[in-house]
């Protein structure tokens, strides 16, 4: 089982890195870890679970979180009350994107991040997202609010970045006024 403190800090520059193609078929480890981190995103969203393990709640996790350096990242999004629906996507890419933008009113947050954060970080209304599922299959996701938000943080990592790096340190809600809150 993974706990909170399997996840890399912030501070680990391997966070920073640039994650590699992942190759067909996968690896049983990497089948392993996706099926921790599923199991993880989804208890750590159940109060009782949750509070029973000490987890740090999340929707989605990127493999470089767990110092694995291969682009997939696994969602886990609840639709009503624990029940959720599970996005495993290999190789992930955004291939269309919504000129809307929106942007979390509580503020974004991040299983790599042990702080409070202050905040907008702009992201597209929706998204769509095309990779492969675990069995190599090509698959094509359609996300919007809420879910797309996640979808952009998750490939970010992939891509060595943090949520924190969009907001604007001088004027951390400088854009308040010209995106959505949601």
């Amino acid at each position: 089982m993974l706990k909170t403190k399997d996840i890399l800090d912030e501070k680990n520059k391997l966070l920073r890195t640039i994650s590699e193609e992942v190759k067909f078929p996968l690896t049983d480890k990497d089948k392993e870890t996706i099926q921790l981190m599923v199991e993880y995103l989804t208890n750590s969203q159940i109060d009782e679970l949750a509070t029973k393990y000490n987890l740090r709640p999340g929707m989605g996790m990127a493999a470089i979180q767990l110092g694995i350096k291969k682009r997939y990242i696994v969602i886990v999004h609840e639709i009503e009350e624990e029940v959720f629906n599970t996005y495993v996507v290999i190789n992930p890419k955004i291939v269309s994107s919504s000129e809307e933008k929106i942007y979390v009113e509580d503020g974004e947050g991040c299983l790599s991040v042990n702080r409070e954060t202050i905040g907008i970080v702009p992201r597209c209304a929706r998204v769509t997202v095309e990779g492969f599922n675990i069995d190599g299959e090509k698959i094509k996701i359609r996300a919007r609010e809420e879910l797309a938000i996640v979808f952009q943080h998750e490939i970010d990592h992939l891509n060595g970045i943090l949520f924190t790096d969009h907001i604007d340190n001088k004027n951390p809600f400088k854009y308040k006024d010209l995106y959505r809150a949601i």
